[in-house]
């Protein structure tokens, strides 16, 4: 499955969905985001099971907002359209995929 481009116009869609969500606070001159976001390409290629989504914080303000985003990258887990696990920062691939376990 591809990496979905999540705005405030689809997503009540992303909140609502019946599977796990992986979403990816990130803005493009962010050189940590630029490391991170291979990763969560992989990571959506890889797992059927979970919608992942990429939220550009400088075109999203308010989505950025809701989730009281302060540093980049910011790595959100949803479940049922409730935060279940958050991580700032760079992260490899198997503590990104252990977030999606807990």
């Amino acid at each position: 499955m591809s990496v979905l481009s999540v705005n405030k116009n689809n997503f009540e869609s992303v909140e609502k969905s019946e599977k796990l969500v992986l979403l990816d606070f990130y803005a493009d001159w962010c050189g940590p985001c630029r490391m991170v976001s291979p990763i969560v390409d992989e990571i959506s290629e890889e797992r059927d099971d979970v919608l992942v989504g990429k939220i550009n914080v400088d075109d999203e303000p308010e989505l950025a907002e809701k989730f009281g985003v302060f540093s980049i990258p910011l790595l959100v887990v949803l479940k049922d359209g409730k935060i279940v696990n958050k991580a700032v920062g760079a992260r490899p691939k198997a503590q990104i995929l252990a977030m999606l376990e807990s």
